[in-house]
């Protein structure tokens, strides 16, 4: 807080009229009272931190400027829109971020009328943004259209094919880049903020305006002008980009200075047409811990916001990291493999490797469908490319995974983390369509280990293969079974059975396994490790019908299409009527909350499967009963 004698402003601060109420001077003051606010909110719950920091006083400068919620501020990603929740009406319901029942993560519209557009994925917002900003012009309502983007999210193809429908369109929306790589820092100064000022300012425009049509007569002057104004621009700022695809370009300006981005938001609100304002902020500011190492704090775990020290994640080894091992040590044995990732290093647990094999590291940006055709081109000649991805990023590459790698049989292996249940970071970010979208694609192998060893195998069988393969993994830690060094492949299609019983028999896909071995052991259940949802063991799965009263099939997907699915057809298609009953998840998005208990919620849990068994045993019997 600026200063510690003045009254407190953020507790009388309910909605953004409040905030149009103060005078400019008092928001500098309240950007420090938010900061404290997020520190000590987010320490408890955990989120994404750094990025909300650095956008504090943006997001102040944004609703004080705009007549909020008839303006649409669309926020991209949604990693930044801590602040905004906060002067949204959403404070004294911080403290159930991202918790069961508690406010999302990330904008939705369904929470509250300043989410103007849903937002988990990058690269969004100007999409959506052209989208209102084309309905307000279709239906005459007189309203503005902002889309906040930051760097990383504007390395996506999506963010440039706005950016050129945009500027084709000359709709009214102004785009903002929340610019906070600190390679612009020698960009931001007091020349820089005075050259935004003037250029965004209504005598600079009108010159200009009035200037394009005089000289416009005497093509040779106005040529001349053009090239001398370009010029002068040009030596403190990259706009020529942006304004060829049709955006009149003002900054880069210092996103911390809040009279500057008032004074410039308050121009640009006057104008119209495609605007394109270059903010530059600094990731974590305000919190020293995460100002010095922006990556760590971006998302984090509880932690202590005087030392920044975060609480001791489970000891187990996680999927992530045994992926990590395993990438480094086939690459070591094998000169062909290159490991590619859209712009997640460490989520995916590539560190090592990009630091050990830095040529044939690739990190292709927030561009995940460039990345699973990039993958099918170096495959094309000879290289063998491994993919880590999360779930529901690859689900972004879907065509490029059908038309370019499937379709073409390349031999490219996706390492899926963060499959099933994520928790805390909800609906968007949820792996449960995986194992549908993908079992319907020719070509492709499709596998899911039950423990880390079987990781590490499912690996080794994937990259082996000679065409394409997906090995799909949860996140966190597995049920800590030890992880041998070598490199041993699984036989391809082949279930495992880990419990011989009667009546009943339990097919667990992937992680499932645990919970269906503990379940079944109170009933004398057979339960089956099935290790490949495609090709699936069909002579297995017929025999155990054969021989059992009931199938349960348990996955963590979505029921629909899943793995469970291609039990069905394989007995359908055998002409088999032994019931089926499939467990999974049903046909909506899962909220956020703890992963333990939404999977408890479902009945994929030891005590949810033990439900379903004592349900439908009866049954299970009378088929035994009928079929001797």
């Amino acid at each position: 807080m600026d200063d510690p004698t003045q009254p407190p402003i953020l507790p009388g601060l309910d909605s953004p009229a409040d905030l149009r109420k103060l005078a400019v001077e008092d928001l500098p003051q309240l950007a420090g009272e938010i900061r404290e606010y997020l520190i000590d909110t987010v320490s408890k719950t955990g989120g994404h931190l750094s990025s909300s920091l650095g956008v504090v006083e943006l997001t102040l400068a944004l609703h004080y400027v705009y007549d909020t919620p008839n303006d649409r501020l669309v926020w991209d990603v949604g990693h930044q829109t801590y602040p905004h929740k906060i002067i949204t009406g959403r404070r004294d319901r911080m403290p159930s971020l991202r918790q069961r029942g508690g406010i999302s993560g990330f904008a939705r519209r369904d929470e509250s009328e300043y989410d103007t557009f849903g937002a988990g994925h990058s690269s969004t917002s100007i999409s959506a943004a052209l989208g209102m900003a084309v309905a307000a012009a279709r239906t005459g309502v007189n309203r503005k259209v902002v889309a906040i983007i930051g760097d990383g999210a504007l390395s996506a193809g999506m963010a440039f094919e706005a950016l050129n429908n945009a500027g084709d369109t000359h709709a009214d929306i102004l785009v903002i880049l929340n610019d906070n790589d600190m390679s612009i820092s020698p960009n931001v100064g007091a020349m820089s903020n005075y050259l935004a000022r003037v250029l965004s300012g209504k005598v600079f425009t009108s010159v200009r305006e009035g200037s394009k049509t005089v000289l416009s007569t005497m093509p040779p002057v106005w040529e001349f002008a053009k090239r001398w104004e370009e010029h002068v621009k040009g030596m403190v700022m990259p706009s020529t980009l942006f304004e060829e695809l049709g955006f009149q370009y003002f900054g880069p300006i210092d996103g911390h200075d809040l009279p500057t981005l008032v004074q410039t938001l308050r121009n640009l609100r006057r104008q119209k047409g495609p605007r394109f304002l270059h903010v530059a902020t600094r990731k974590g500011k305000g919190y020293e811990p995460a100002e010095g190492d922006p990556c760590v704090y971006h998302g984090v775990t509880p932690f202590d916001p005087t030392t920044g020290k975060m609480e001791k994640k489970p000891s187990g080894k996680t999927y992530t990291q045994v992926f990590g091992q395993w990438l480094c040590d086939m690459a070591a044995r094998d000169v062909r493999l290159v490991g590619i990732t859209p712009a997640m290093r460490e989520g995916s647990g590539m560190v090592e490797f990009s630091q050990r094999f830095k040529e044939r590291y690739f990190d292709v940006g927030i561009a995940e469908q460039h990345a699973v055709t990039f993958a099918g081109g170096l495959a094309c000649d000879g290289m063998k490319p491994v993919v880590a991805i999360y779930s529901t990023f690859l689900q972004r590459a879907y065509d490029q995974l059908i038309h370019d790698v499937c379709l073409q049989n390349l031999p490219v292996l996706f390492a899926i983390d963060r499959a099933g249940i994520v928790g805390a970071d909800g609906a968007t970010h949820g792996g449960i369509f995986d194992l549908s979208f993908m079992r319907c694609l020719p070509n492709i192998v499709v596998m899911a280990p039950s423990d880390e060893n079987e990781c590490r195998q499912m690996l080794c069988t994937g990259f082996q293969l000679n065409g394409p393969a997906a090995v799909r993994y949860p996140r966190g830690s597995g049920p800590g079974v030890a992880v041998q060094e070598d490199m041993q492949a699984l036989p391809i299609g082949k279930a495992e059975v880990r419990a011989h019983g009667k009546n009943v028999a339990l097919l667990a896909f992937g992680t499932m396994l645990a919970p269906a071995l503990e379940a079944g052991a109170a009933y004398g259940a057979t339960v089956v490790n099935m290790r490949f949802v495609k090709p699936l063991d069909q002579e297995l799965v017929i025999e155990l019908a054969r021989t059992h009263g009931l199938l349960v099939t348990i996955e963590e997907n979505t029921v629909a299409g899943g793995a469970g699915a291609a039990v069905n057809e394989c007995l359908a298609a055998a002409g088999m009527t032994t019931p089926v009953v499939n467990l999974g998840l049903p046909d909506e998005f899962p909220e956020h909350g703890d992963s333990r208990q939404i999977l408890a919620e479902y009945g994929l849990d030891a005590a949810g499967i033990r439900r379903t068994i004592l349900r439908y045993l009866p049954q299970a019997a009378s088929v035994r009963a009928d079929s001797r």
